[in-house]
């Protein structure tokens, strides 16, 4: 039996959910977003609370009852709050700005590189080196953030790139210097 999947997931004073078979809607002050669950899952909305359960008792829905309720979870988080993910640019000369709502990235390239936001996400910059990713959905927020740090992940010597906020990089020791005075010197 899943320990996650057991427990209920508290609805926000805020947010209206409306369940229809196995479809979710839930809307609150950030936006709407659908959730599909699999036919294998029962949904009960009870005062105040969504309980999931399962109706067969097999390996794979029951690997799938804790999923389905954790997404359940961060989609009531995302219409109440939202999610942010902070990048840092560090090297000489990377910065950042806003082009409407795209996002221009000057990071060492003979050409700035243009990010577009899929639907339901934002950036923000904090000057120009700081990026904020803001979003409903966890899991797209997180790959957005991705996207934008794979375009100059940072290096392991000097530590120049896009990084995550509070990410903490293992640098690498550089080349060791020559020992001795001169050549063949032992």
């Amino acid at each position: 039996m899943s320990r996650i999947g057991k427990k209920a997931v508290l609805l926000p004073a805020e947010v209206k959910c409306k369940i229809e078979d196995s479809v979710i809607t839930l809307s609150g002050s950030k936006g709407t977003l659908v959730l599909n669950l699999p036919a294998s899952l029962n949904v009960v909305l009870t005062d105040g609370s969504i309980t999931l359960s399962i109706s067969e008792d097999t390996q794979d829905i029951r690997s799938l009852w804790g999923l389905y309720r954790t997404k359940l979870a961060n989609a009531l988080t995302g219409v109440s709050d939202g999610f942010i993910r902070g990048l840092e640019l560090s090297g000489v000369g990377y910065r950042a700005k806003k082009d409407g709502e795209a996002l221009i990235l000057t990071v060492g390239f003979s050409h700035p590189v243009k990010i577009l936001p899929p639907e339901s996400i934002s950036f923000s910059l904090e000057g120009d080196t700081k990026i904020k990713v803001h979003g409903l959905d966890k899991q797209l927020v997180g790959e957005v953030a991705a996207k934008i740090r794979a375009v100059r992940p940072p290096e392991p010597y000097k530590g120049k790139g896009i990084k995550y906020a509070g990410e903490i990089l293992r640098k690498k020791a550089g080349k060791a210097g020559k020992v001795g005075t001169g050549f063949g010197a032992k």
